[in-house]
């Protein structure tokens, strides 16, 4: 049954389709099917070992993309709830949005970036398109999982229209099942987009002070979060310290949620939208911050970014994993016999160098934290050891 209850929710009985036509579940929507194949794909296990913040064996109560991922769903699920909208088709896009990422996070993609500059450039959203619907080759008659168009494109321009030059990685795909490229994305997709926002706000806060990168009584001085801690200590006065930041952040939590369900509900009141198509035409996102509680993130965003992303200690462990991808890619640029049996068909077929790094992109983009070092660590001699090391000694 659709989970929907608004006209301009995506209903899976009225589906654009899949590439390759198939017989639907007796017992599942569509978007459900997408959603479990998501999570049953490999690039989706993979993500336990990727990094969020904190390189993947820095500890194990940080965020990796996969918690990470799981949290956004989460809130995703909640707001698409409250708002009518299709739950599984959120979720889906949620799940999946984050499948694109390489190895160390948003360093092992500015340097995968720098590295296929020459080759057509590389872009986490556009990888994450490429991967459901040609990396992942476990099903008889297609590559990829075969979505539904409308988790697709969720995935493809969840943060808004995708303007030229459109990433190749996207542009292929798009040339053969068109995914409308320059309109919004549904209103599911919308919240999956602010539900990331909602989740790595909160959560690396969170793993930020895990990582005593910055102290309780430094973030109950900040935008929004002042009100939060006051309204813990007046409710519990003498409350210890790890409950009373858990309780805080809690609150901040609470506060993103409901600031996003106000507007967007306003915004939607605006626009009466009659049809999912009526939001895509609608020449702007529906689901957004209020400007107040926004110009407040970027004091946080600006908090954790002076505090946290370019701390000295996650500096020094991000020139080191930066070190281990430039160096990689062309060793396996030059040999590429040293990539597994399974990727050596398309290494044959490769019609030229933009090819061949396009493979290489691929694979090193698939693989996780700790097969990257210890890949770099067998096949060019490493900096495992270093890394574990500076993680022992700030422990």
């Amino acid at each position: 049954m659709p989970s929907a209850t608004v006209p301009f929710a995506c209903d899976p009985a009225a589906t654009r389709g899949r590439l390759h036509p198939e017989a639907e579940s007796a017992f599942r929507s569509p978007f459900q099917r997408d959603r479990d194949r998501i999570i049953h794909a490999s690039a989706f296990r993979r993500l336990k070992h990727k990094t969020q913040v904190f390189i993947e064996h820095e500890g194990d109560y940080f965020r990796t993309r996969l918690t990470h991922s799981i949290e956004v769903a989460q809130v995703a699920r909640t707001i698409a709830k409250h708002l009518g909208l299709d739950i599984e088709l959120t979720e889906a896009v949620a799940l999946a949005h984050d499948l694109g990422h390489p190895p160390f996070g948003h360093t092992g993609e500015d340097a995968l970036g720098r590295l296929m500059a020459p080759y057509g450039g590389f872009d986490h959203n556009a990888q994450a398109i490429r991967i459901v619907t040609r990396l992942e080759r476990h099903y008889a008659e297609w590559d990829g999982l075969n979505l539904t168009w409308e988790t697709l494109e969720g995935i493809a321009k969840h943060n808004g229209p995708v303007l030229p030059p459109v990433p190749y990685a996207l542009a292929e795909y798009d040339a053969v099942h068109g995914l409308e490229l320059e309109t919004h994305a549904s209103a599911e997709a919308q919240v999956a987009a602010l539900s990331d926002d909602i989740a790595y706000n909160n959560h690396d806060l969170h793993d930020g002070l895990r990582a005593e990168l910055f102290s309780t009584d430094e973030l109950a001085e900040l935008s929004i979060l002042r009100d939060c801690f006051a309204e813990v200590d007046a409710t519990y006065p003498g409350l210890n310290y790890y409950r009373r930041r858990h309780e805080a952040l809690r609150r901040f939590f609470g506060v993103l949620v409901e600031d996003v369900i106000a507007v967007t509900e306003a915004n939607l009141r605006d626009l009466d939208p009659r049809s999912p198509g009526d939001i895509r035409h609608a020449g702007r996102m529906m689901a957004q911050f209020t400007p107040a509680l926004w110009s407040d993130l970027k004091v946080i965003r600006r908090f954790l970014f002076e505090r946290m992303y370019r701390a000295p200690s996650v500096v020094v462990v991000r020139r080191e994993v930066t070190r281990v991808i430039e160096e990689l890619f062309p060793f396996f640029l030059t040999h590429p016999e040293e990539l597994p049996k399974q990727w050596r068909k398309d290494v044959a077929e490769a019609a030229d160098e933009v090819a061949l790094a396009r493979i290489v992109s691929d694979y090193i983009a698939g693989m996780t934290d700790r097969f990257a070092l210890q890949s770099h660590d067998r096949l060019i001699g490493g900096v495992q050891d270093a890394l574990r090391e500076r993680a022992a000694r700030s422990s």
